[in-house]
């Protein structure tokens, strides 16, 4: 029964971000991007306090360091989007 409470919890913040993300208007994306990122600093810091717990199942390993990668690949993306965005802002000169 948790399960199902925990998958209607993933659905509906999957709506609700996306609900929330597509309000936005194109000139805060950058800023939102940066905060998306922080929150997935977050997210590696926990996966790999969890990849490294003694106590989990070989599951919950496998799925922290699988979180740890997925994490990981979405700041390193995420940043390098976001340097890309602000250079565009730049003048040529500079």
């Amino acid at each position: 029964m948790d399960f199902i409470y925990l998958l209607f919890i993933l659905a509906l913040s999957i709506f609700l971000g996306f609900v929330i993300i597509s309000r936005v208007p194109p000139l805060l994306h950058t800023p939102l991007m940066s905060e998306a990122n922080a929150i997935s600093g977050i997210t590696v810091i926990g996966a790999v306090i969890a990849a490294g717990s003694e106590i989990g199942s070989p599951f919950t390993i496998i799925l922290a360091t699988t979180s740890v990668a997925l994490a990981t690949y979405n700041v390193v993306g995420g940043y390098l989007i976001t340097e890309k965005m602000l250079k565009m802002f730049k003048k040529k000169g500079q």
